[in-house]
């Protein structure tokens, strides 16, 4: 009896000791990393931010105020902080408005993605995938989103083939300044109150200077949501985005993203129809 039960567990040994050591074997053999099946621009959900463009891999893109025209400006050694970004692959994201995506050739013949008009970049600064180090840099890079409300161009302010400063002294040099969601440029009227479209009385004079129509979704981080806002213009129907109180106008005449050629009508540049600066004052009230 007792020669019996020292072979069964001696038996029951042997086969403990065989599954431990496949149990090892199985362990000690190489992971196979996930296939990463991605391509072109995806949409990826930070904390902070929301909804961010990134490539396949996970890296946040970006985008500049100076290219509000739909022209690259970063160039030469911009480059080295802010390379471009290009895929010819079509986005696999099904969330993605694939419509919104394009590209544009740089004077140097090289390609670069777009969204939505805007040249798209990485930041050098971003060592890894869901890194947003590059917002608000410089005060003109903004973390690339699908659902801004508004944009900032950084530009030259132009009318009457003249060049005008942020003050609208006669010169050059770039202003900051708000415009839709594609670079269009966006305008107060002066006359205006807080929250009060004066300008708009019937179709007509929408159709020369066109309410902007908006939901308050996403800013740059340069703007202040709550200095954004929605009323409605009852002479027309429409709702109508404000800034710091001031109701948003496009111009007839802006027929391209970046021009912003309607500063001049009225009493005089920036008088009537002023672009809306960051340090724009709050509309008056009503």
């Amino acid at each position: 009896m007792l020669i019996y039960l020292k072979k069964n567990l001696l038996a029951i040994l042997s086969i403990a000791m065989v599954i431990t050591a496949c149990k090892k074997n199985s362990s000690d053999e190489p992971t196979t990393p996930p296939v990463n099946n991605n391509k072109g621009i995806q949409l990826a959900t930070d904390a902070k931010f929301g909804s961010v463009l990134t490539d396949k891999d996970g890296k946040t893109l970006y985008f500049f105020a100076s290219d509000a025209a739909g022209v690259p400006t970063c160039t030469g050694g911009c480059e080295t902080a802010w390379p471009l970004y290009y895929s010819a692959d079509a986005s696999t994201d099904l969330n993605l408005n694939k419509a919104e995506v394009g590209e544009v050739t740089r004077t140097d013949g090289r390609k670069q993605s777009t969204y939505r008009g805007y040249p798209l970049y990485y930041y050098a600064g971003d060592a890894a995938a869901g890194q947003i180090k590059g917002d608000g840099v410089g005060g003109t890079w903004f973390v690339a989103k699908p659902d801004y409300s508004l944009m900032l161009a950084n530009a030259q302010l132009f009318g009457n083939n003249t060049n005008y400063t942020s003050t609208y002294a006669v010169g050059t040099g770039n202003t900051i300044y708000l415009t839709d969601s594609k670079g269009r440029t966006l305008y107060a009227f002066a006359p205006d109150k807080n929250g009060v479209n004066t300008y708009t009385k019937s179709a007509t004079q929408e159709g020369i200077w066109p309410v902007y129509e908006s939901e308050v979704l996403s800013v740059p981080s340069a703007v202040a949501k709550a200095d954004v806002g929605v009323i409605t213009v009852a002479t027309i129907g429409k709702k109508q985005l404000t800034y710091k109180g001031w109701p948003l106008y496009y111009w007839i005449s802006d027929v391209k993203r970046g021009d912003n050629l309607g500063i001049v009508i009225g009493k005089g540049p920036g008088l009537t129809w002023p672009v809306l600066q960051l340090n724009a004052t709050v509309a008056p009230a009503p």
